[in-house]
């Protein structure tokens, strides 16, 4: 899998240890790619060189049929969007974007990617960033966090900003040709063409591109929606998953409402959460009720709130997407739906009071 980060490299490590628990030494905006591979029971780890060699860059711009020059400087983040592509099409499977919480490291982080492509058939990539509290504990630890994940704001405003760059231009050169070859096929029938093109675009991108921003990934992602320099916020993913956010409650729906998805946004609530109400408590009375295990105040005009509270298994989980999903069914069902596009909460009972959909 492909992990990208703006932490530290360390350079005399080996496998993980690389992935340092600090911001990069150039800066929290500085990003690093890197390969992940499982090799025994640990993981390699490849990084990948920043710029491309120009035979490379022109062997993409055939294969993919891609508008770039290729004596133009291009670099590593081209060849891993190109190579999710490749994946996501070979296998039928479609791309989730992953980003972490609170306090994981390396081997958390790639621990949980690799769970979530081994059950629910997705390519993952992920974007880390130094959520080790710089080793410190305890409170401190969760505080240092979130300053790290200020920090870090700009990395993933970067991230999200080339991936939409990149998957709009893997595509748009491929949907002119198809628009071209339905109009050609059906010149006097609109409708005959717009089906056919619809059909051919299916048929050539068998995938869709979703994200699920995982406890304190959240506050990081409300950090880059509220920045006045924010340029992540494209129309990139089909549905975005907001998974027990540790983030406020309170006036959330002023930076939800402005995630722009094509599908559907989902905010899921699980009022025993253990990890989040721990977090509450931390910060003492300064910390407001989580997103992530709070039923009230469910305000936003565009999300669908998933309650998870009464599913059997979930119980204290901050990780329903992971064991929970293992031992129910219907759990199981919501997130590999979500992951793939679908519209899952069309199947629930929603409860107009509180206005959220219940899984049972």
């Amino acid at each position: 899998m492909f992990v990208v980060t703006n932490r530290e490299v360390i350079q005399n490590a080996n496998g993980l240890d690389q992935f340092g628990k600090r911001p990069n030494a150039k800066g929290p905006n500085e990003l690093r790619l890197a390969e992940v591979k499982k090799r025994g029971t640990g993981w390699s780890v490849n990084y990948l060189d920043d710029e491309l060699k120009k035979t490379e860059v022109e062997k993409l711009k055939k294969e993919f049929r891609l508008t770039v020059d290729p004596q133009q400087p291009h670099y590593a983040s081209l060849r891993v969007a190109c190579e999710l592509t490749r994946r996501a099409r070979k296998n039928r499977r479609h791309i989730l974007f992953f980003i972490h919480g609170y306090n994981n490291d390396l081997e958390d982080v790639i621990e949980t990617a690799s769970y979530l492509e081994k059950h629910y058939g997705v390519e993952v990539f992920t974007f880390s960033w130094p959520a080790n509290g710089g080793g410190v504990s305890g409170v401190l630890n969760y505080r240092s966090d979130k300053r790290d994940a200020r920090a870090s704001a700009g990395a993933l405003d970067r991230v999200l900003a080339i991936s939409f760059r990149y998957f709009k231009l893997l595509t748009e050169a491929r949907r002119l040709e198809l628009y071209e070859m339905a109009k050609n096929k059906h010149p006097d029938n609109a409708a005959q063409c717009e089906d056919l093109y619809v059909r051919l675009l299916e048929k050539e991108c068998p995938f869709t591109v979703n994200a699920m921003f995982h406890s304190m990934g959240n506050y990081l992602l409300k950090q880059v929606i509220k920045s006045t320099s924010n340029e992540g916020n494209h129309l990139l993913f089909d549905n975005v998953i907001l998974c027990q956010a540790d983030a406020n409650n309170l006036e959330h729906d002023q930076w939800v409402d402005q995630i722009r998805f094509r599908n559907r946004l989902y905010v899921t609530i699980n009022e025993n959460d253990y990890a989040l109400r721990a977090s509450r408590a931390k910060a003492g009375s300064e910390q407001l009720a989580r997103l992530g295990h709070y039923v009230r105040n469910l305000s936003s005009r565009d999300a669908h709130y998933i309650n998870f509270t009464d599913a059997s298994w979930v119980r204290f989980s901050h990780a329903p997407f992971a064991k929970p999903a293992e031992k129910n069914e219907k759990v199981q069902e919501f997130f590999a739906s979500a992951f793939s596009g679908g519209s899952p909460e069309s199947g629930l009972r929603y409860y107009p009071e509180g206005n959220f959909f219940s899984v049972g």
